[in-house]
């Protein structure tokens, strides 16, 4: 699992200081999103779990009207967001968490997210907290992972580590894949109506530039589920995932670049609050 406590620590800080890559990783989706999004009114904006701030300053040279506020509970994060709105007034950041903050300047007619939203400890009542803080049928437009069998970035790395002991059971387990099941995210969406699940596949860049396989392998080094097997297993099981690492990353370098097939939930609703 990765909840709140991992994203206000190292995973936020080792996302904060990949930005850069982990934008690069999610390169051929966010123009997906960013369509998506598009097609939906509204001048009020709120990015759910913002990272970095890409999708937020995408928005802002989309809408020039548009007030975006991006909200996340990783003050890395947060802070790799302001570095690069440095100019655009019309983007803020905020150190918040979704599931009880509420905006200073009025109810908000659309929220965004690209995979933001997948890490409430409680999604119903987080989403349902959205919901009535929410302008009268707001919109709803995010992405989320699908299946972990269907992101080979994260089950090819899987398949390479050791037996792990089951995850404690939880009602609603945070993580990566925590909306993986179509039926689990309309359930999650308390408050929320109208609500379409649509499939998307897309290209998870790992490694690029003048040398993919070496990059792909400090990319790894910092993020995802290689990074916790290479700092918290033994030194010969180590050895040997490393090994079968980078016999995977040179299998998927094409064409000067390392990629993965990845595959997404593109996710709209409207308040059910009018």
């Amino acid at each position: 699992m990765t909840g709140a406590q991992e994203w206000q620590g190292r995973v936020g800080h080792n996302w904060a200081a990949e930005w850069e890559r982990t934008d690069r990783s999610f390169a051929a989706l966010t123009p997906h999103l960013l369509a998506a999004i598009a097609n939906e009114p509204g001048e009020r904006i709120v990015d759910i779990g913002c990272g970095a701030g890409e999708l937020s300053l995408a928005l802002a040279k989309a809408r020039a009207t548009a007030k975006i506020t991006g909200i996340d509970i990783s003050e890395d994060l947060v802070a790799a967001a302001r570095m690069r709105a440095v100019g655009v007034p019309s983007v803020t950041f905020e150190v918040a968490d979704a599931a009880s903050w509420t905006s200073a300047d009025g109810p908000a007619d659309l929220f965004v997210s690209r995979h933001g939203v997948m890490f409430f400890d409680n999604p119903p009542a987080a989403f349902a907290h959205l919901a009535r803080s929410a302008a009268p049928g707001a919109r709803l437009v995010f992405s989320c992972f699908r299946a972990a069998r269907d992101n080979m970035w994260a089950s090819e790395i899987a398949r390479l580590l050791p037996p792990s002991k089951p995850a404690v059971s939880a009602p609603f387990p945070p993580g990566p894949f925590a909306f993986a099941d179509p039926d689990h995210v309309r359930t999650c969406l308390s408050g929320w109506r109208d609500v379409q699940v649509e499939p998307l596949d897309f290209a998870y860049v790992a490694g690029s530039g003048q040398n993919p396989v070496a990059d792909a392998l400090s990319f790894f080094d910092r993020i995802g589920p290689a990074a916790s097997a290479i700092r918290t297993l033994p030194d010969i099981a180590r050895a040997s995932f490393e090994r079968g690492l980078l016999d995977l990353v040179q299998s998927r370098h094409v064409g000067g670049r390392v990629c993965f097939p990845a595959a997404v939930w593109l996710v709209t609703a409207t308040a059910d609050n009018g």
